[in-house]
């Protein structure tokens, strides 16, 4: 059984890949790119665009391309070992009692919590490796990161404000990419930091909404929770608010139309997301959610331009 919220052709690519695998090994390695979410790529997606907005930003240009291969892969590896601590949290006291995500290999019981604590030791490290190849800033951060990246499953546990835990774990890799490829952190890589914190709170917030009524069952906390009624009007603001964050890192770096252009299309699709969830319905909200691939997507391409006709 494969959980509810699963890609098919992600699935398809997974099947693929462990074809070729000894029998006996093929089934627990397919629970294992489960347990990463490698099935569900659009949340690799929502923690690139941003990193990559951090990269050009910093550059000023297409960055060096050493530096943009470690924060790629990186991105895919730190986004697995979040999964993987973020199910270990939530397998038993959660996600059992949920309809979408009961199915999880270990709210199934499919892989064990020594299985799943190794994997995530595993994916740190290997991200750590990566950071070894940047400098002693970029390295000093990263550890920051990493606490955050640990930290963020339990919040739910305690605070209603756990997606904008989630925002700072997300966008860490911002002022990282900063650091990474000019030697330090300046103003414009915090006002991107603090930008993203927005964003992930919005997609997330959405997210949230798909499982509500169930969370508030379970006793998970959220800011969909949270905001209650009002979630649609305060998802609205931190979408203006987000908007004109990304608007004046633009003015501040000089940017031409093409960036200005991404920002009136996105706040086009952040109006279809509130039209869109006007049932709060769940797969209405998911469907805003998987929306913010395509923002971010498009104002990384508004970036890229801007920066190559500068």
């Amino acid at each position: 059984m494969r959980p509810a919220d699963a890609s098919s052709r992600a699935m398809r690519v997974i099947e693929w890949l462990t074809s070729r695998l000894p029998e006996a090994r093929r089934e627990r390695v397919r629970e294992y790119f489960v347990l990463m979410r490698m099935d569900r790529p659009v949340g690799a997606l929502l923690l690139l665009w941003p990193t990559w907005w951090g990269l050009w930003f910093a550059a000023g240009d297409f960055p060096p391309i050493g530096i943009l291969i470690i924060f790629t892969l990186g991105v895919v590896v730190m986004r697995a070992a979040g999964c993987v601590i973020n199910d270990y949290a939530d397998h038993s006291w959660l996600d059992a009692h949920v309809e979408r995500t009961r199915g999880r290999p270990m709210a199934a019981g499919r892989v064990s919590r020594r299985e799943a604590l190794l994997l995530f030791a595993g994916l740190l490290a290997l991200a750590f490796l990566l950071v070894l190849f940047t400098n002693t800033l970029t390295i000093q951060l990263s550890f920051a990161g990493a606490a955050l990246a640990a930290i963020y499953p339990f919040c739910k546990r305690f605070t209603h404000l756990a997606q904008v835990v989630l925002g700072a774990a997300f966008g860490w890799s911002i002022p990282m990419a900063f650091a990474a490829v000019t030697g330090s952190v300046p103003e414009l890589g915090w006002l991107l930091f603090l930008a993203n914190v927005l964003f992930s709170t919005i997609y997330d917030t959405e997210y949230a909404m798909v499982d509500r009524e169930e969370d508030i069952r379970v006793g998970a906390k959220s800011t969909a929770i949270l905001f209650g009624d009002a979630d649609r009007p305060i998802v609205g603001v931190l979408m203006v608010t987000f908007l004109l964050a990304m608007l004046l890192a633009g003015t501040r770096s000089e940017l031409t139309w093409p960036y200005f252009a991404s920002l009136a299309i996105a706040a086009g699709m952040f109006i279809w997301q509130q039209w869109r969830m006007r049932s709060r319905a769940p797969a209405d909200c998911f469907a805003a959610f998987r929306n913010n691939n395509w923002v971010g997507c498009l104002i990384w391409v508004g970036l890229l331009m801007s920066l190559a006709i500068r």
